[in-house]
């Protein structure tokens, strides 16, 4: 029952720098002075403030003065390690054989509909209780709903228990680090070490997987090097090689602490697990004694001398401190591994399945939907005759975007739709629509919602203006379609109703619809984004991505955080004009705000006085900008900061006026026939006025050739460089 089982709570302590932030904060120091003291804390996991004021004389120099900011570091290491908040354990259940309060204090939390314990997950087992562990993978659901559409597609069923973990293309997913989407595998970081690794095996996932985190994932490189010889590998003891080989010669999981320690010193299984807690927890007391019952089993078992153990001890005191559970790395990279893949077989399905698990997230659909453009693979929007209630893939093995996604629609609604186009076909018009649909559950918003989101483009007869508009004494296209549907509906229950059956034998004759002017393309783009939360068929910045990418260094969400950009200098940032404003202060001066949005967020800028007068020009809905300025201290408050404009300019004049060349990188290793030959054609057919530059690495050795091509110049048109985007052998970079 419900009074038998809890879930764990989670304590969060003080860390050094969030001491300092927290108590900066109650004393009322300046944001920016509060961040100075903290960026002084040096990075490195289990950093205290006791060895930040050891190792940073700057620090403990401030901590010694009678200044505000020394009250303020000698306050926070009184606080430091206290319990800061409270949280849920992600998956740790305790479960008791009766009343659960007869045990241990429990709470409730707004975060779950069951119990919370007071205890934490270190002090629950010590009171006698039942832990277990329930993780519920939101990548199972994916790895599901992917196999449905492969089955219903391609009609091939999938056991993904039992597809082949030496799959070459698989394996070229990895790497080339096109793990986007995929589990585990997909941060930026972790892709640049994949196509440094190029894993060949499961091991080589399951290493990685257990060594980026923070404190091993120093050791990566050395690993990296390993693997392909670069790097000699070396082993703390002879006796240890069949344990490390894998891993070459690198202690990375818990379980090869443990084993060592059996191998070499004649530990049992259960004295070689509290060895890998005292080591993992760095008791000292238990350390010492632990390393003395080493010594003594080396010497007994195998007759190793004291130093040579006392060595081995060390480098696995070393990596014990940051091994990770291999079981747990090897359960998380075979889960990792099935979604590479269904990623690298069938591809969009995989990746429609990742966006309906994601749907709720703007932010991931935008980024998932980019993901799939730079894979090929077309999202298009929805569609009364094609999409279902989430996303899907159609015949030709497009994402069709799912009409549950648009605002105003609703799942019963929806449903409706497709059982209906189940049952007798394809809709052929909106009129045909209107007649055949339960107009009790897709009622007239639905029918706008549909129009603006581009669901009956399909219907090429009208464009979606036509839909809303209503010429002088008339209706507009929906209202028309709804009564046409209404009227033909009643006309068919009226007949089934009547005593002799039959029709009424009156046709309805279709509405006429007047002719209008259509959407501008940014006009249907805002729209779509009204109705669904993002833009569907494209950007309106899409024409100008590459003067986004190469000419600004920060997006406009980052100047939500202007610390972070003191230090930039010049800060470069690019967008659409939203909305502006033109106002008035109460002393009669006027000013203006003018909002920006780009592909991450959108930011208001107020201009007052000359910068006013110098930039209302540009103060028009619909221009794309080029703003340039820089984070300065607020003329009459100066704790705070402000972003200073010096210039505007179109974005359409920013290729010509800064593109001076271009760079490609490529690796060594990737440098083929093929692939000069690739980009000779390139810069034939995109002749120009760039500087074509090479710039060939040898990663494995550190060196780089740069080259200057003097008898091809390029022009940086958009079609190059979605090309060169398409290619993952080389990174471009614009010269300016």
């Amino acid at each position: 029952g419900k009074n038998q089982v809890a879930q764990i709570i989670t304590y969060g302590t003080m860390a050094a720098k969030m001491a300092i932030k927290d108590v900066a904060r109650v004393m009322e120091l300046p944001l920016s002075e509060a961040n100075m003291l903290a960026k002084l804390v040096p990075e490195k996991p289990g950093t205290t403030l006791a060895k930040a004021f050891a190792e940073v004389k700057e620090l403990n120099d401030i901590r010694k003065s009678n200044t505000e900011q020394g009250k303020i570091l000698r306050m926070a290491e009184k606080l430091e390690g206290s319990v800061r908040g409270s949280g849920i354990h992600a998956a740790g259940v305790i479960i008791a054989p009766d009343d659960i309060t007869e045990y241990i204090p429990v709470s409730t939390s707004k975060d779950s509909d069951l119990l919370v314990t007071q205890f934490d997950g270190k002090v629950v087992e010590d009171a006698g209780m039942l832990k277990m562990d329930f993780l519920g993978l939101k990548t199972l659901s994916i790895i599901k709903d992917a196999m449905k559409m492969v089955e219903r597609n391609h009609q091939v069923k999938i056991d993904i228990d039992t597809i082949p973990l030496e799959d070459e293309k698989t394996f070229a997913l990895y790497q080339k680090g096109d793990t986007v989407g995929t589990f585990q595998f997909e941060s930026p970081g972790m892709r640049k070490y994949l196509q440094q690794l190029k894993p060949t095996d499961i091991e080589d996932l399951i290493a990685m997987n257990a060594l980026y985190r923070p404190g091993p994932m120093e050791f990566i490189p050395n690993f990296i090097k390993r693997k392909h010889g670069t790097e000699d590998v070396n082993y703390p003891h002879e006796l240890l090689i069949p344990i490390l080989s894998n891993t070459y010669g690198i202690m990375i999981y818990q379980e090869q602490i443990m084993q060592a320690a059996q191998i070499m010193a004649g530990y049992s299984l259960g004295q070689a697990d509290l060895l890998r807690r005292a080591m993992g927890k760095k008791k000292i007391e238990e350390m010492n004694k632990q390393r003395e019952i080493f010594v003594a089993g080396a010497k007994e078992k195998h007759g190793i001398d004291k130093k040579k153990a006392e060595e081995v001890f060390s480098i696995m005191e070393k990596f014990a401190a940051y091994g990770f559970n291999r079981s747990h790395s090897a359960a998380y990279s075979v889960v990792a591994y099935q979604t590479a893949y269904l990623k690298a077989h069938y591809p969009a399905e995989y990746m429609a399945s990742v966006l309906t698990h994601n749907k709720n997230n703007i932010e991931k659909v935008t980024f998932f939907m980019d993901e799939c453009k730079r894979q090929a693979i077309k999202v298009l929007g929805p569609d009364v005759n094609e999409s279902n209630l989430f996303f899907d893939v159609n015949a030709e093995g497009q994402i069709r975007f799912g009409m549950g996604a648009i605002k105003g629609t609703g799942e019963a609604a929806v449903e409706a739709i497709i059982n209906e186009r189940n049952k007798k076909g394809p809709y052929k018009n909106i009129f045909d629509f209107a007649e055949r649909v339960d107009l009790r559950s897709v009622n007239k918003r639905t029918f706008e919602s549909l129009a603006m989101a581009g669901g009956f483009d399909c219907f090429t007869d009208f464009h979606r203006r036509q839909y809303i508009f209503a010429p002088d004494g008339d209706m507009p296209l929906i209202e028309k379609a709804v009564r046409y549907g209404n009227t033909h509906q009643n006309e068919k229950n009226n007949a089934q109703q009547s005593l002799f059956g039959g029709t009424s034998g009156v046709n309805i004759p279709m509405p006429k619809v007047e002719a209008c002017e259509a959407f501008s393309e940014i006009e249907k783009l805002n729209i779509e984004k009204e109705v669904v939360g993002f833009y569907i068929s494209g950007h309106p910045l899409d024409e100008f991505r590459l003067e986004i990418s190469n000419f600004c260094n920060a997006s406009l969400g980052d100047l939500e955080n202007l610390e972070k950009l003191q230090s930039t200098g010049e800060v470069f940032v690019g967008g659409i004009v939203t909305s502006i404003a033109h106002r008035v202060t109460r002393n009669g001066k006027p000013f203006g705000t003018i909002t920006l949005e780009d592909y991450e967020g959108s930011y208001t800028f107020f201009l007052f006085s000359d910068d006013y007068t110098r930039f209302k020009e540009y103060f028009e809905i619909g221009w794309f900008l080029f703003v340039q300025g820089k984070v300065v201290a607020r003329k009459w408050k100066e704790n705070e900061l402000e972003f200073k404009i010096s210039t505007i300019q179109l974005l359409s004049d920013i290729r010509e006026r800064m593109s001076k060349g271009l760079l490609l990188n490529i690796r060594v290793e990737d440098l083929t026939a093929e692939l000069i030959a690739e980009l000779e054609n390139l810069t034939l057919n995109f002749e120009g006025n760039c500087e074509l530059k090479l710039n060939i690495v040898d990663t494995s050795e550190k060196l780089s050739v740069s080259l200057l091509s003097r008898k091809f110049k390029v022009n940086l048109d958009n079609e190059l460089i979605a090309y060169l985007d398409s290619m993952n052998q080389l990174e471009y970079k614009v010269l300016k």
